[in-house]
């Protein structure tokens, strides 16, 4: 009998043992991942620099997820919610579009993080008769009346197209991928070709490539262009310290420049991104600051 109820006893205290353990490993699964949703466009320097904040937010606590999207879905999902952040928004012209039909649903930061951003069309530097856009129309068979374009619904592609009618240009914007893009570029150049097609800095491709930008008289393309972050509505307040950092966040053309070489000469992006992280902890810290 007194085994019995010592048996009882035993059994009862490792139950008691096995409930403790299971409410540790349960509030251990119950502990509040700070993740963010971040859209990523197929853009070299946006690649470069998404991969660089996660590397940056990641080491902080947080857990960043990557949704590749082109510009215009981006600025639909943080209308909806259903992204954190987008970390690339050009103004005040390329993306103008998409802050008149979301500046009451999207916060458009009025800081920015890059400062001497310039779009334009460019051709190869060896195209010597083609100096400006008011050029083109002279030279239609020369690049068959065609302008190679990228992400159909990018900011730049719709002025872009604002352009052709501007200047009356008798050319067809046919629109394909910034990676296809820079191909077709790349190997017509190879080929001693003529190319005319829309581009930006920064861009990796004019460190690889010798292209000159086409004079604008009509300024359609605008200025210089200066690249902000937007985010959710809510977010200052869910992720204030992150919403702090982005905020501080300043990039020079030596900068972006390094960052977007060392993410595209990297076999995976986020180790290219770890790389400069690394080799620039005096500037970020001064973003966290």
């Amino acid at each position: 009998m007194r085994f019995k109820y010592l048996m009882i006893i035993v059994l009862s205290f490792s139950v008691l043992i096995s409930a403790c353990g299971g409410k540790k490993e349960d509030e251990t699964k119950d502990t509040d991942v700070r993740v963010i949703e971040m859209g990523q466009i197929n853009w070299a320097e946006n690649i470069a620099v998404s991969n660089m904040w996660k590397v940056i937010l990641e080491d902080k606590g947080y857990e960043v997820n990557f949704n590749v999207l082109d510009i215009g879905t981006t600025m639909a999902a943080l209308a909806n919610n259903e992204l954190d952040v987008g970390l690339e928004v050009w103004l005040p012209v390329q993306d103008a579009n998409y802050l008149e039909q979301y500046k009451e649903e999207i916060h458009f930061s009025d800081e920015t993080w890059y400062d001497n951003a310039k779009v334009g069309l460019v051709v190869p530097s060896y195209v010597e008769e083609v100096n400006s856009i008011e050029d083109l129309n002279d030279y239609q068979a020369l690049f068959e009346s065609v302008i190679v374009g990228f992400d159909p619904g990018a900011g730049t592609m719709e002025v872009t197209e604002d352009l052709i009618a501007a200047y009356d240009l008798h050319y067809e914007l046919l629109p394909s991928s910034e990676p296809a893009m820079v191909t077709e570029i790349k190997e017509a150049i190879d080929q001693g070709d003529p190319i005319v097609a829309p581009l930006w800095s920064p861009h990796r491709i004019f460190s690889e490539v010798d292209l000159k930008y086409l004079e604008d008289p009509k300024e359609v393309y605008g200025g210089v262009e200066k690249i902000h972050h937007a985010t959710r509505h809510g977010f200052a307040e869910d992720f204030p310290e992150v919403d702090r950092w982005l905020k501080n966040w300043k990039m020079d053309d030596d900068q972006i420049g390094a960052l977007m070489s060392y993410v595209a000469d990297a076999d995976d992006p986020i180790e290219g991104a770890k790389q400069w992280v690394e080799e620039n902890e005096d500037t970020i810290n001064e973003w966290l600051d």
